[in-house]
């Protein structure tokens, strides 16, 4: 319910609120369940997601590297959608003159 919930604050165009909502949910899943559980690696992933759109690109590119080196080490080649998302904020990144997630 709390993911439900901060996705909704980004995609209602709250994105410092989700960003908020998502690190606090980074911090439980971690304190909870450790850095490896799929709710942690998710929570990272959707911080990620929303500090690029908030217009962090270069944050969100080394975010996402680093939360598929984990990704990769945890479920191994099963990382889509994290590579897909790297991509993407890299090229963003690119495109504003930033050399993120390298």
């Amino acid at each position: 319910m709390l993911f439900t919930a901060a996705r909704t604050l980004g995609q209602t165009g709250q994105v410092h609120a989700a960003i908020t909502a998502y690190e606090d949910l980074d911090t439980r899943t971690f304190h909870h369940h450790g850095p490896d559980h799929s709710g942690t690696l998710e929570a990272r992933h959707q911080l990620s997601r929303w500090r690029g759109e908030a217009g962090d690109v270069a944050g969100a590119a080394t975010a996402l590297a680093e939360l598929l080196t984990d990704r990769q080490r945890i479920q191994g080649p099963d990382t889509l959608t994290t590579l897909r998302n790297l991509a993407y904020w890299r090229g963003e990144a690119d495109r504003r003159g930033s050399d993120a997630g390298r």
